[in-house]
């Protein structure tokens, strides 16, 4: 099992990394990304740290920790450079906050994000099949959410991500204990937005092959 978007309290979430890590670790995972919310205020805060506990931990854990960052309600115009400056201070995961339908983000952030060449689109909502079919040239994976309110457009993304053929991952955008997923409720929320047992196996593996290339 993989996770590619999740958060500590260094934004909304409410454990510290370490124990953030421990029960993803305990719940059998092989990977984990913490990918705090950030705009320019706070990314030069957040990832060193988590950068840094990523070295601690690692060593010592059957769970590797991904450093990431998820680049929440920024102008879409910003979404580029802040990705950028994401990679230089060292995020191996970059999520853009997408435009889910339960809050008010700007339209154009999904464009934005695919064009920035994020790795996951997160809650991308009614994304467009013109979009889905830029995310599958670029290789930006789509979010299938198990997030309540965000995971309201699942069927819509996995549609359009079957018909471009994007890839897709299933995360749980958890922000503390109760949102993590077992495998089970993974397998759910992906079937649930009408993927087969087969394309449900190869989301696994086009994740899998992420995490293997960072």
């Amino acid at each position: 099992m993989i996770d590619l978007h999740t958060h500590t309290f260094f934004s909304d979430g409410a454990l510290v990394p370490s124990e953030h890590l421990r029960r993803f670790e305990v719940l059998g995972y092989s990977a984990v990304a913490i990918t705090d919310h950030a705009d320019s205020s706070n990314i030069d805060f957040i990832l060193p740290r988590i950068v840094q506990v990523a070295n601690d931990l690692n060593p010592l854990g059957k769970t590797r920790l991904i450093p990431g960052i998820e680049l929440t309600h920024i102008p879409p115009t910003l979404m580029k450079p802040l990705t950028l400056r994401a990679r230089e201070l060292g995020a191996l995961i970059v999520v853009g906050h997408g435009e889910t339908p339960v809050e008010p983000v700007a339209p154009g952030t999904n464009l934005a994000a695919i064009e920035a060449g994020v790795d996951l689109l997160a809650h991308p909502g009614f994304i467009t099949e013109e979009e889905a079919a830029l995310a599958a040239a670029r290789g930006v994976l789509l979010e299938l959410s198990g997030r309540k309110g965000h995971s309201l457009t699942n069927g819509h993304v996995a549609r359009m991500a079957i018909k471009s053929g994007a890839g897709l991952a299933v995360s749980s955008d958890g922000h503390e204990p109760g949102d993590f997923m077992t495998v089970e409720r993974a397998r759910t929320v992906a079937l649930g937005a009408g993927l087969s047992v087969a394309q449900y196996e190869k989301l696994r593996q086009g994740m899998a092959a992420l995490i293997a290339g960072l």
